[in-house]
C-alpha cells in the first residue's frame, strides 16, 4: 500500500475524531426547555427571577443580591450550582413545575431548604 494512501486515511481518522470531540462538547450546551426566564419564590416567599443561559450561566437579582452560578440539564431537572454554594432545582411537577432549593452543604437528596413554584416566564421582544 502506498505511503500516501497510509497518510491520507490517518489524517482521515484523526479529522473525524475531532469532530466527535468537538460535537460532544458542543452538544452539552444543546438548547433544553429549561432555558430562559422562570419566576420563583425565595425562602421568605419573596418572588424573584432567575434566568438559564444556553451557555451554561444562571444569574438572578433577589432582593437586590446579584446571583452567579452554571446549570445543566439533568435527569429533567435543570440544576444550578450558585457560586454562594447553594443548589437549585427546577423540574416538572405533573403538569406544572417546582422549584427546590438546598443550602450550601446540604444533600441534594435530603430535604429541599425551601420550595416554590417555577413559571417560566417570556421576555416580550422591543419593536423597533
Amino acid at each position: 500500500m502506498p505511503k500516501r494512501s497510509i497518510i491520507a486515511r490517518v489524517a482521515a481518522a484523526v479529522v473525524a475524531a475531532f469532530l466527535v470531540v468537538a460535537m460532544t462538547s458542543v452538544s452539552g450546551f444543546a438548547a433544553s426547555d429549561f432555558e430562559g426566564v422562570w419566576k420563583v419564590k425565595d425562602t421568605q416567599g419573596k418572588a424573584f427571577k432567575i434566568k438559564l443561559s444556553a451557555d451554561g450561566t444562571a444569574k438572578a437579582k433577589r432582593e437586590g443580591e446579584g446571583m452567579k452560578g452554571t446549570w445543566k440539564d439533568e435527569d429533567g431537572a435543570a440544576v444550578i450550582s450558585w457560586d454562594s454554594g447553594w443548589t437549585t432545582k427546577i423540574m416538572k411537577d405533573g403538569d406544572t413545575y417546582k422549584k427546590v432549593a438546598f443550602e450550601k452543604g446540604a444533600p441534594l437528596d435530603g430535604t429541599p431548604t425551601n420550595t416554590s413554584p417555577a413559571k417560566k416566564v417570556t421576555k416580550k421582544m422591543k419593536k423597533k
